[in-house]
């Protein structure tokens, strides 16, 4: 069978790579294109364009890319009318991909949408799209597959996929970590600033102003993959107690003591390393007013929105400064915070559905295309 996948950033790359095994598992003779990253690459199949060169975020940004941004959709639906796959597998990236689906299904192709849009966070009447435009729908939050059947419309709820990225991972010891990178045996507080640029400049100047009030630890900045070591010289010259590392997150959270995170899936994939945590988010203040009247939620970190309690302090906007941030990182440095934090953590990862989303979604997707 001939499978089109399409994943928009770091964390679906990685998805993406995964699920990518498992198909080839279900299916030893499947062919493979797809619009994803290295990952997915070093996984088999033949990449057609990365997901760095497509890396919009905020409503303001999307509007100034626009002219682009409708090239790629373009360029996409020829590429998938002369593959003609099997199965066309969509990987959460809703604003590239709901215009995909809504393209591809009155032309007959069967569409898979692995990780949800968050209809449930805002703008709920997409779903009604969803329904006419996705054959399948994979959710990996547990509360999803309940979201949509108020709205009558049957999804598989297949656990989440970084249970399995976890999983599949070496580990390192936190003394051959410290020796392979320079570090000295002070406990590390990691900096998780995000991926893209514009949050990156965003968020990791306020990170960073906090270091001379914890002279015992020593900070090391998480490096995105897509970004280049040059970007992130300029936030660090002249700051001793900072290091960097780029592409060993996973490392990174396997031996630090505390974390200050960017809002995302970085704030699931450090919950589920066990390492307490800030979660901070700062964007364009249009694009974030904006947002702020469509998005619906109580919490903004995954952590929390799965547990549906604080479990992790959110620093969001305006709140994210200097004093806040200082003040909450030595909360999680307390003991008595970190035993609650752990406690929370341990139930999080119950809930979470347990290993296995990527093959059984890969089972899922083979199977349908023998029931046609």
């Amino acid at each position: 069978m001939k499978y089109y996948i399409i994943a928009g950033e770091a964390s679906g790359d990685l998805h993406g790579s995964n699920l990518i095994k498992a198909l080839y598992k279900e299916d030893p003779n499947a062919t493979i294109r797809f619009w994803g990253g290295d990952l997915m690459q070093q996984a088999g199949g033949e990449l057609v364009v990365h997901y760095k060169d497509r890396a919009f975020m905020g409503f303001i940004e999307v509007i100034f890319n626009l002219r682009k941004i409708l090239g790629f959709i373009k360029k996409c639906k020829q590429d998938i009318t002369s593959f003609q796959p099997d199965a066309l597998i969509l990987i959460d990236n809703s604003g590239f991909n709901l215009r995909i689906a809504k393209w591809a299904k009155p032309l007959g192709f069967k569409t898979h949408y692995y990780i949800s849009p968050q209809v449930w966070a805002s703008r709920a009447g997409r779903v009604k799209d969803i329904k006419a435009s996705v054959d399948h729908m994979y959710t990996i939050l547990p509360f999803v597959k309940d979201f949509y059947k108020k709205y009558d419309y049957s999804a598989h709820f297949v656990g989440h996929p970084l249970l399995d990225a976890l999983a599949n991972r070496s580990v390192i010891h936190p003394k051959e970590f410290n020796k392979a990178h320079n570090l000295s045996d002070e406990p590390i507080i990691a900096l998780l600033p995000g991926s893209r640029k514009q949050e990156i400049k965003a968020m990791l100047e306020i990170m960073l102003s906090v270091v001379p009030s914890f002279p015992s630890y020593q900070f090391v900045i998480a490096g995105a993959p897509s970004q280049d070591a040059s970007f992130y010289a300029s936030f660090i010259e002249q700051i001793p107690q900072v290091h960097f590392i780029t592409n060993k997150t996973y490392d990174l959270l396997g031996v630090a003591h505390a974390a200050v995170v960017t809002s995302g899936t970085a704030t699931l994939e450090t919950a589920l390393f066990k390492v307490p945590q800030v979660v901070c988010y700062k964007g364009n203040r249009i694009s974030y007013e904006i947002a702020k009247r469509i998005i619906k939620l109580d919490y903004i970190s995954l952590v929390n929105l799965i547990m549906d309690k604080e479990v992790v302090t959110e620093l969001i906007q305006q709140e994210f400064t200097t004093k806040k941030l200082t003040k909450e990182l030595e909360f999680v440095l307390d003991h008595s915070r970190r035993k609650q934090m752990f406690s929370d953590y341990y139930e999080l990862e119950q809930r979470l559905g347990g290993k296995g989303a990527s093959a059984k979604t890969a089972k899922l997707i083979v199977h349908s295309l023998g029931d046609n």
